[in-house]
């Protein structure tokens, strides 16, 4: 079986590093020359959260297209950035085999854009462990968790078989109602890759904040509501948070002193402790002049929202200012962050 994995930054890489050290025949597809030349020269190198480090050398050469890597390949994962996924996925089209897969790793809501390209044989694959890449080639786990994997729609391939795979990298689970994990772990992404860019700091020191608190509360809110328009049942993302149940609710918000609320900050609170070590995707987007994901993580939740006329004012806010600091108009701090609760008049205190 030959596997391809379409880009290799912290999340790619880690997977790419992991099959290959479990045997598997492994084509990493690099369009960044400084990431392909480390693992040319030097192979994947791991750092578990334990502390260990393995030096994986790579079982095939990277390649920058898949049309420099001679065949056909049986499984694709895709670790892209969201903003390239469909032209990734229609360079790929032609070295897939006829009954090979897509496994969509990117945030957001991949697996329809990726049926549209590659059409029903795409298994949708929700990453619930965190990793960074210190430098090219260098793969450091910042967080435990596991892949929770399902078919796109009905007419997709079951995931099952894929299980064994992924187990290399993560403990798996097979969900039947991929969308309600893939809606969920999209709320828990509209909180921390905007965040992370607007307060250009780890989300752990960010969540430190009751507003920072208080206002995830809030895009959470607008996100559990907008997937009630989309008959999304929201489901756990593994090892993390119940969207739907930790979203603030009309009677926390009115409430002068709310038991519940003050049990979501401390949620929230052992959620930013447990990924201390998270710096944003977006963040290090930003630091690099790259395109952001924020069309497919918070503006998705605004064009939706206005889709079924449910109001989405802070993702709104959120989005406009991640804009700003694109322009340069802003900058990323701490500080800049707070100016956005101030703004959307976000309480101070977990009372409301």
């Amino acid at each position: 079986m030959r596997i391809a994995v379409l880009g290799c930054g912290a999340i790619g890489g880690t997977i790419a590093g992991c099959l290959t050290r479990a045997g598997h025949d492994v084509t990493p597809i690099v369009g960044n020359p400084r990431i392909e030349s480390a693992l040319r020269g030097n192979g994947y190198t791991l750092r578990d959260l334990d502390g260990n480090i393995a030096k994986v050398p790579v079982s095939c050469p990277p390649v920058k297209t898949p049309a420099e890597a001679a065949g056909i390949f049986d499984i694709l994962i895709t670790a892209t950035p969201s903003t390239a996924l469909e032209t990734g996925l229609r360079d790929m089209i032609p070295f897939l085999a006829e009954t090979g897969r897509v496994v969509t790793c990117q945030n957001g809501l991949p697996e329809d854009r990726a049926v549209g390209e590659v059409g029903n044989r795409v298994i949708g694959c929700v990453v619930g462990w965190g990793a960074t890449m210190s430098e090219p080639g260098v793969y450091q786990r910042t967080s435990g968790g596991r892949f929770q994997i399902g078919r796109a729609n009905a007419s997709c391939p079951a995931a099952d078989d894929l299980a064994p795979l992924l187990q290399s990298v993560a403990p798996v689970e097979v969900v039947n109602d991929l969308s309600g994990v893939r809606w969920s772990k999209l709320a828990i992404n509209c909180v921390t890759s905007p965040f992370g860019a607007i307060g250009g700091a780890p989300l752990g020191a960010l969540l430190m904040s009751p507003k920072v608190r208080r206002l995830a509360l809030e895009v959470f809110a607008e996100v559990a509501a907008v997937a009630r328009a989309e008959q999304v049942k929201l489901r756990p993302v593994a090892g993390t948070l119940d969207i739907g149940r930790v979203a603030i609710n009309d009677r926390e918000r009115a409430a002068r002193l709310s038991p519940t609320l003050l049990l979501k900050h401390v949620l929230l609170l052992i959620v930013g402790y447990r990924f201390r070590r998270m710096r944003s995707s977006m963040l290090y987007a930003l630091e690099r002049g790259r395109a952001l994901e924020i069309d497919f993580l918070n503006g998705e939740i605004v064009r939706r929202g206005a889709r079924h006329g449910v109001p989405t004012p802070v993702n709104s806010a959120i989005v406009a200012c991640v804009r700003a600091i694109e322009r340069k108009e802003k900058l990323s701090s701490p500080q800049g962050l707070g100016e956005l609760c101030d703004a959307l008049s976000v309480a101070s205190v977990a009372a409301g």
